[in-house]
C-alpha cells in the first residue's frame, strides 16, 4: 500500500522492515542555520528545526546520521540512496555519514545540479548556483538503468552533418584502440585495422534490432561487417577506411553524466508549482527514479516536503512511502496526489496522528476494514465474500474482524468464535493452548452482551478474544467546521462573472490552510485543487455563465479536514 505518513521520520523508519525499500531520495533541511528553513511554519516543522539546531554542525550531522543509519538498514541489497544537500555541509555528509555507513567502495557519484544562473551575489563573491546529490548503493550489485539526455540543436548540427535518403547521420569509427588477436584483427575490404594499431569494434545494437540476438550470436566479425554493408550502413573514405553511418533518428541521446544543467528549478509560472519554496522539479526526480529503480519497486522519501518524489513515483508506477513531520507537507502532498488520480491510479493511505470520527464511521465498509487492518500492522483479506467474516490477520496470522459500527452485540462474538475455528483449526488450538489471543474484533464500541461473552469464554474455555475500540488503534478527534460565503463582483463585457469567496474554519487545535476546487465534478466526487495552499481563506475567481460547483477544504493542525460544496448558477445574477 502506498503510504503518506505524518510523524517523526526517525520513529517511523525504526518500525519499518529491514531490506524493504529499493530507492531512497532525501532532501533534508540544509545546514544553513537560518530561520527561513522553516517553510510551512507548523508545530511539527518548528520542533524539528529546533531539535536540529540544538548545537552546531556536529549536532546536525548526528541528527542526520541517526536517520540515514535506519535508511541503510531498510534499503534492499540492490538499493541506492540519493542525498540532496548544499555547500554548507556536503563534504561532512559524504565523509562522516555516507562513506561510514555505505562504504567508500559503494560511492556511485556526485551529482552536481545547477539550480539557476548567476545572480547579484556574483558581484561580491562567486555565486553558488548548484546543489550536490550524493549517490551511494548499498552493495556492488545494484539497480542501474541507462538514462539518456536529449541532443541539443548545436550538437546535432555539429555532429550529424551528412545526409542521405534515410536522413542525417554522423560518420563513426568501426574500430577500437589496440590490437587484438583473432577475428577482431582480420582484413576486410582491403582494410587491416592492425596496421593502425586498432581492432574491429562492430556496433552490435543496430544489427540486433534487425536480425535478433540469437542470430547475431552466430555471426563472426566479417559476417557482421558484410551485413552492415548490405544494409547500406557503411561508407568508405577516400583512402579506403570503412566508417559506420550513425543516424540521428537512431540516437537515444547522450548518456547522462554527473553534471546536470538541463533541468531548471521550478519557475514561478510552472504548472507543477504548488507554492512550496524549496520544491524540486519533477524532471529531477524522474531522472533519479528511472535511473535507480524499476516499475513496482518501493521508493521512499523521508522528508516529503511538497510531495514531488511520491507524485513522480506514482506516475512512474512505483510503490512509494512519504514521511514528514509537518501537517501541511503531508496534506498538501495528499491533495497533489488527488490531482493526479485517474481510473488507473493505485490507492494510497494517509496516516495521521488523529482521525475524524464521522469520516471513519461512515467510510466505505471494505475500505474501513482494510484501513484498520493496515493500522494494526496486519494483512487485509482482499476477498469481500465467503471470507467467514474475517477481514485480515496480524503478522502472527491471528484473525481480525472489523465492524464499522457502535454497540456491537453478543451475536458478533458467537459468529466470530465459530469462524476462527473453521478458518484454521490448528492455529486456533495452538493459540488457545498457549493462552494467547486467538482473535481480535475491532469496533467503535461494544455492548454489555459482547463484553460479558468474551469474559465468559476466557473464564470457562480459556479462550482469549480481544475486543479493541477503534480509538485504541487510531486516535479519534473532531474535524474542523467550515462556513463559506460568496459575493458577486462586477461582470465584464464578455459576461464573465467574478465572485469573491471567504472561508472561515474553526477547530480547537487551530486551522492550517484552505484548498479550493473551482471546477468540482460533483458526480465524480474527486477534489482536484486549483489552489492547493491558501493560508487566508479568501479567493476571487471568474466564471462563465452556467452551472458550477465550487469545493473548499479546510485543514486543521491535526491534519483533519472538512469540505463545503457550493452549487453556483451564473446567469445575469449569481445564486448559491
Amino acid at each position: 500500500m502506498n503510504q503518506l505518513i505524518l510523524g517523526d521520520n526517525l520513529e517511523i523508519l525504526r518500525k519499518m522492515d529491514r531490506e524493504s525499500v529499493d530507492l531512497i531520495y532525501l532532501d533534508p533541511p540544509f545546514f544553513s542555520n537560518r530561520n527561513y528553513e522553516v517553510i510551512w511554519g507548523d508545530d511539527g516543522e518548528i520542533r524539528s528545526f529546533q531539535d536540529r539546531w540544538a548545537g552546531g554542525i556536529s549536532h546536525y550531522l548526528e541528527w542526520l546520521k541517526e536517520r540515514v543509519t535506519e535508511m541503510h538498514r531498510i534499503l534492499k541489497p540492490t538499493g541506492s540512496i540519493f542525498l540532496h544537500c548544499d555547500w554548507h555541509a556536503n563534504s561532512h555528509i559524504r565523509v562522516d555519514i555516507l562513506e561510514k555507513l555505505f562504504g567508500y567502495e559503494n560511492f556511485r557519484g556526485e551529482i552536481i545540479w545547477q539550480r539557476h544562473n548567476s545572480h547579484n551575489d556574483a558581484k561580491k563573491k562567486l555565486a553558488v548556483l548548484t546543489d550536490t546529490i550524493w549517490y551511494f548503493s548499498k552493495n556492488q550489485h545494484f539497480t542501474y538503468n541507462l538514462i539518456y539526455t536529449e541532443l541539443t540543436e548545436n550538437y546535432q548540427e555539429s555532429n550529424y552533418r551528412l545526409q542521405d535518403e534515410k536522413g542525417f547521420y554522423a560518420s563513426s569509427d568501426l574500430t577500437g584502440s589496440g590490437v587484438r588477436t583473432g577475428e577482431s584483427s582480420v582484413e576486410w575490404r582491403g582494410y587491416n585495422p592492425t596496421l593502425k594499431n586498432r581492432h574491429w569494434a562492430v556496433p552490435n545494437a543496430i544489427l540486433e534490432a534487425n536480425i535478433g540476438k540469437e542470430r547475431l550470436k552466430m555471426l563472426n566479425t566479417i559476417e557482421k561487417l558484410e551485413l552492415l554493408e548490405k544494409y547500406n550502413l557503411i561508407i568508405f573514405t577516400s583512402n579506403g577506411t570503412p566508417r559506420f553511418k550513425r543516424y540521428l533518428s537512431h540516437s537515444k541521446g547522450n548518456l547522462v553524466g554527473n553534471i546536470w544543467t538541463d533541468i531548471s528549478n521550478v519557475q514561478a509560472q510552472a504548472t507543477e508549482r504548488i507554492g512550496y519554496p524549496t520544491q524540486k522539479p519533477e524532471k529531477l526526480l524522474k531522472r533519479i527514479i528511472e535511473m535507480a529503480s524499476n516499475e513496482g519497486d518501493v521508493v521512499l522519501d523521508p522528508f516529503v516536503g511538497g510531495g514531488t518524489t511520491i507524485a513522480v513515483a506514482n506516475l512512474l508506477n512505483r510503490q512509494w512511502i512519504g514521511i514528514d513531520q509537518s501537517v501541511q507537507a503531508v496534506k498538501v502532498s495528499e491533495l497533489r496526489l488527488w490531482n493526479l488520480m485517474d481510473l488507473f491510479s493505485k490507492p494510497f493511505l494517509t496516516k495521521l496522528h488523529k482521525y475524524d470520527y464521522d469520516t471513519l464511521r461512515y467510510k466505505d465498509a471494505f475500505e474501513f476494514e482494510q484501513f484498520i487492518v493496515h493500522q494494526m500492522g496486519g494483512t487485509p483479506n482482499l476477498k469481500q465474500r465467503h471470507d467467514l467474516g474475517l477481514d485480515g490477520k496480524t503478522l502472527e496470522n491471528v484473525p481480525i474482524q472489523v465492524k464499522r459500527s457502535d454497540n456491537v452485540g453478543r451475536n458478533v462474538i458467537d459468529n466470530f468464535y465459530a469462524a476462527i475455528q473453521r478458518a484454521d483449526k490448528r492455529l486456533y488450538e495452538k493459540l488457545k493452548a498457549e493462552n494467547k489471543v486467538a482473535g481480535y474484533i475491532v469496533a467503535f464500541s461494544f455492548g454489555k452482551g459482547a463484553i460479558e461473552e468474551v469474559a465468559r469464554l476466557r473464564r470457562a474455555e480459556s479462550l482469549i478474544i480481544k475486543l479493541l475500540r477503534v480509538e485504541e488503534i487510531v486516535p479519534i478527534s473532531k474535524k474542523p467546521t467550515l462556513t463559506v460565503t460568496a459575493t458577486a463582483l462586477e461582470k465584464d463585457k464578455k459576461g464573465i462573472q467574478e465572485i469573491h469567496f471567504k472561508a472561515v474554519g474553526q477547530s480547537a487545535v487551530g486551522i492550517e490552510f484552505y484548498s479550493w476546487d473551482f471546477d468540482y465534478q460533483a458526480d465524480k466526487g474527486i477534489f482536484k485543487a486549483n489552489i492547493l495552499l491558501d493560508k487566508q481563506g479568501e479567493q476571487t475567481y471568474a466564471f462563465k455563465a452556467g452551472q458550477h460547483h465550487v469545493a473548499i477544504k479546510v485543514v486543521d493542525n491535526d491534519g483533519l479536514e472538512n469540505i463545503e460544496i457550493l452549487p453556483l448558477k451564473v446567469n445575469g445574477k449569481v445564486t448559491c
